[in-house]
């Protein structure tokens, strides 16, 4: 039997775009075929989509909670919460404002 649910954080400094990734039906699809199993405190290093002209690193998701058995299926229920920034420089810096401001 799989996990019913994983409660995975990403940090605070991630943009808007980085956030509406993680968020789409092929994130979540991916992190159900790859990863696993899931235990608390693990973290994932994932790369988002920026698009051709875009620049990001992977981004940290840590594993926060675990609903059942640590393996993922496609029925698992994938919930996102914010935790405290770490740094992380991400965004779609060239064509879009929604990415992090570049350092000078």
């Amino acid at each position: 039997m799989a996990a019913t649910s994983v409660t995975l954080s990403y940090p605070a400094d991630l943009s808007r775009w980085d956030r509406d990734q993680l968020d789409t039906n092929h994130m979540r699809a991916y992190l159900k075929k790859t990863q696993g199993p899931a235990r608390e405190g693990d973290v994932w290093e994932v790369f988002l989509d920026v698009g051709c002209c875009g620049d990001s690193p992977d981004v940290p998701l840590r594993v926060e909670a675990v609903g059942g058995d640590p393996e993922l299926d496609e029925d698992t229920e994938i919930e996102y919460v914010e935790r405290e920034a770490c740094g992380v420089d991400t965004g779609w810096k060239v064509q879009s404002e929604d990415g992090p401001p570049t350092s000078t």
